[in-house]
């Protein structure tokens, strides 16, 4: 029972000591967690009835006691706790039997505890509370301010009420869970947007629900419950291919898949996805069909997007399934493979092409397939292709995707070659006293054999990056030393200007030499008659022969420059263009010192050869290190820089995903409302593309707006934000959290600040204190996306912060990602944050950035970070000057 206030006894400390095991806490504390049980309090009232006792209790043990359940005493007490060394309870869970106390003042078991010393207990009589798994988890009691005798049969009729509180205990508990349950899955059904449906095959009717409903744009007057009506809102090519798939699942009493296109009643199409299972009846026939569905027409829009640039492809492609079936086949696939997509898709491809199986093409297919890693290999295929292909593989997790080319010319003029050098080899062998000449030969053989060897080695080196600085620091390597002693890599620049973006010398000892020329020679290069310049002009090499410091020397305006590169002392050297589609991208300056003949011969075309391949490889990277940058670019000019109101600093970052050409639609935000609180927001629109940045922009400016003009909380600007959205047609979901900082005076007094925010289904945000703890704020309800349900209320949370604290609100590129879900995510998120508490604000967003995102990122992530600098002290100067807007007018009519 719970006891007046004090400090317990050596007998309450013991017995509480003995009830400390961790698994039996837990079996109470699931218990304490169920709702009040009005028929735990009629057995309460009944323990006292039935053995004459003034009171009796029922009381969990956790870390503390609880008290479920009360008679004889105030009704208040139920739901209250006390100490476990000040309980009686605590004494008789602890013996693991009835505790049967006659005179209390005089038993040295319970005389010390505070109930007995109070005089509210003069007789006690408890049973233990033993739980389904075998751990005592309370007491049920009964007591008397007097002492007072107890029989046998008091102590069985309280064993046999004690087992049925707990049986009431469990069913509590198990409601409660069972609930929560259901309202998860309720909530995960409607944030997936996924319909079900019923057809009773017995009457004819069939059911939706509302999601089914808005899938074909209908409502509950719209909808006659037909099957009929579902079949004549499919788009007319799909209604066969529909009705087969239900009429099979029907007969065989088995599954049902389709995925079809719905005409909606306004215009226009959408696809949806269903899935299902027809039930058995009593006599073996189907008697109901019931299934989900989706909505697939993003997925069917990507695939659109996607067959438009592989139809555009000059390179040949296809797709397998996991059953080797073409799934896809682009133009130019056709051509090569002489046969028409209709005759392709859907076939076995060791059926449609026999001369495959048991090949190199079968062989390197499933160890792509089996390792998971993509394979490259050129191999040949007999009649009717009758050609030698060159072949990469990626495995996926919907099978295999094919690009090859037709390499039959090049193999043959290979072949060509390796026979004339054949033949020469045997015509040098027959010749009497030919020695040298055959050595020559053989040389020559060789040296062939390595300029292929590098050229091939080159490709596949510089196709493995698309990082411009990368590739050019691969492509020297492969030039010095085996073509050179040291060599300078330059790129023409979109401007015209040039810039060194790579450098190697053989001798390590001269690389500093070597990095102090480069940084000053282009700036000091005759812009019309130097190497480089005519090398660039006039898309050609420039051979400079002996000795080449000196040629060098002479183009050059800077004296330092002259004494550094005649310091490094090249005897000769090459300029060679690198070109790609029809211009020229850059140049190599390779050269050699005196000990190394002139470049000539095998060993210039070789450097040819390979300026020619880098020189695309290059450009490959530059273009889509443009295009990335052009994303990111058009991503950051649709946001704005926040606000840094007096003693807030306000950072934000944005990352963009790896892929290049790709916006999305996350967002930050930080303003003024008029009355002076600040305003963070954090979004994500979903989809990522520039349609998701449109409607990105379009949803951050109705935020904006409304959360300035309205001035209202985070839940009613979230609420009216949602309202909005359909009011004006903007057909999008996106999740977001608002989050208002605000201060009282009371409040600045004590150097404390509010926050109150809201969610619409999006990560929580992050605080870390001034003492270093990191705490996620998760709000008690979780609201749904906006563009859901917009009818729906939205709720809120507040939460006091302490001058010195750090929010940071981010979106959910920067917790998920494939193989780590969101509560991974947001463990390593707190990590992160604890580790760099110490940090400037700049530093720490950087930092968690660096520490949380891979090295290339498949999603987007935007960051907003406010950190609460103390009010009695100027602000620091590394939070930087204050920036607000020069004034705050409150709307006409608002106070």
């Amino acid at each position: 029972m719970v006891g007046a206030t004090g400090t317990g006894s050596p007998v309450g400390r013991a017995a509480a000591e003995r009830v400390a095991d961790p698994a039996r806490v837990r079996a109470a504390r699931r218990l304490v967690s169920a709702p009040p049980n009005p028929a735990l309090q009629r057995l309460a009232a009944l323990a006292a009835r039935l053995l004459a006792a003034p009171a009796s209790q029922v009381s969990l043990l956790t870390d503390v006691q609880t008290v479920s359940a009360v008679a004889g005493q105030d009704p208040a007490l139920v739901g209250s706790t006390g100490p476990l060394t000040e309980s009686l309870c605590t004494v008789a869970a602890a013996g693991g039997e009835a505790l049967v106390v006659e005179d209390a003042a005089a038993d040295e078991r319970v005389s010390s505890l505070p109930p007995v010393l109070s005089g509210a207990v003069g007789a006690y009589l408890g049973v233990p509370l033993v739980g389904e798994d075998g751990h005592v988890v309370g007491a049920l009691c009964v007591f008397d301010p007097a002492p007072r005798a107890w029989r046998d049969t008091d102590v069985e009729v309280l064993a046999d009420l004690a087992a049925a509180a707990v049986a009431e205990l469990e069913l509590s508990a198990l409601s409660l869970r069972y609930e929560s349950d259901r309202l998860r899955w309720q909530l995960a059904v409607a944030a997936g947007g996924v319909g079900s449906f019923d057809w009773d095959l017995r009457s004819g009717e069939l059911s939706w629900d509302a999601q089914m409903l808005d899938l074909f744009g209908l409502d509950e007057e719209g909808f006659d419950g037909r099957i009929e009506t579902f079949v004549a809102g499919l788009h007319p090519d799909d209604r066969d291919r529909v009705s087969r798939a239900l009429r099979e699942a029907v007969d065989t009493c088995g599954g049902y898949e389709a995925e079809y296109r719905v005409v909606l009643p306004g215009g226009g199409t959408r696809w949806v996805k269903a899935r299902g299972e027809a039930l058995e009846g009593a006599d073996g026939r189907a008697v109901r069909l019931l299934g989900a569905a989706y909505d697939t027409t993003g997925e069917h829009e990507d695939e659109t997007r996607v067959a438009r640039v592989l139809e555009s492809m000059s390179a040949a492609f296809y797709a397998l399934d996991r059953d080797w079936r073409f799934t896809y086949v682009n133009a130019e696939a056709e051509r090569l493979l002489q046969r028409g997509r209709e005759e392709l898709l859907g076939g076995v491809l060791w059926d449609l092409f026999p001369g495959a199986a048991a090949s190199t093409f079968e062989r390197e297919y499933r160890r792509a397939v089996a390792t998971g890693e993509p394979v490259t290999f050129e191999a040949h295929y007999a009649a009717p292709l009758d050609g030698w292909f060159e072949v990469r593989a990626w495995p996926g997790p919907d099978g295999l995707s094919v690009y090859f080319l037709d390499v039959t010319a090049r193999r043959a003029a290979q072949e060509q070659a390796e026979r004339e050098r054949a033949a020469t080899a045997e015509a040098l062998r027959a010749a009497e006293g030919s020695r040298l000449l055959a050595e020559e030969a053989r040389r020559t053989a060789e040296r062939t054999a390595g300029r292929l060897a590098l050229l091939a080695r080159v490709s596949d080196d510089l196709s493995a990056t698309l990082e411009v600085e990368e590739a050019a620091a691969r492509l020297a390597a492969h030039l010095v030393p085996a073509l050179g002693d040291w060599v300078l890599v330059t790129l023409v620049q979109d401007s015209g200007g040039l810039r060194d973006i790579a450098s190697r010398h053989a001798d390590a000892a001269r690389v500093p030499l070597l990095h102090r020329y480069a940084a000053r020679r282009l700036a000091a290069l005759d812009p019309v008659v130097s190497p480089v310049a005519r090398a660039v002009a006039g898309r050609r090499t420039v051979v400079v022969p002996a000795p080449a410091a000196e040629a060098f020397a002479a183009v050059l305006h800077d004296p330092l420059a002259r004494d550094l590169v005649r310091e490094l002392a090249p005897s000769t050297a090459a300029v060679v263009p690198m070109r790609a589609r029809g211009e020229t991208i850059g140049v190599l300056t390779l050269c050699r010192d005196a000990d190394r003949p002139p470049l000539a011969g095998e060993d210039l075309l070789t450097v040819e050869d390979v300026a020619e391949r880098a020189g695309l490889a290059l450009d490959n990277a530059r273009l889509y290190g443009r295009q990335q940058r052009m994303a990111e670019a058009m991503q950051r000019s649709l946001l704005t820089a926040p606000v840094q109101p007096d003693h807030l600093q306000v950072v934000v970052r944005y990352r963009a995903a790896a892929q290049a050409a790709q916006v999305g639609g996350d967002w930050y935000d930080a303003f003024l409302q008029p009355d002076g609180a600040t305003v963070l927001v954090i979004g994500d629109v979903m989809g990522h593309d520039v349609d998701a940045a449109a409607a990105m922009s379009q949803v951050r400016s109705l935020l904006r707006g409304i959360a300035h003009s309205g001035g209202g909380s985070p839940a009613e600007v979230l609420a009216d934000l949602d309202a909005t959205m359909v009011g004006l047609g903007v057909d999008t979901t996106a999740t977001a959290v608002v989050a208002r900082l605000e201060q009282t005076g009371d409040e600045h007094e004590r150097g404390v600040s509010r926050m109150r925010w809201s969610s619409a289904g999006h990560p929580p945000p992050v605080l870390l204190a001034p003492d270093g703890t990191v705490t996620t704020l998760a709000a008690e309800h979780h609201d749904l996306l906006l563009g859901i349900a917009p009818d729906l209320p939205r709720t809120g949370a507040e939460t006091t912060v302490e001058r010195g604290s750090t929010v940071l609100l981010y979106t959910d590129g920067l917790v998920e990602r494939r193989g780590q879900d969101l509560d991974e995510g947001l463990v390593a998120l707190r990590a992160a944050v604890a580790d760099l508490a110490g940090e400037d604000l700049d530093t720490l967003c950087d930092g968690v950035l660096d520490r949380l995102l891979p090295e290339r990122p498949e999603d987007d992530v935007a960051l907003v970070a406010v950190r609460l600098h103390p009010q009695d002290r100027p602000r620091p100067p590394a939070a930087g000057p204050n920036r607000v807007p020069p004034a705050r007018p409150l709307a006409p009519g608002r106070a």
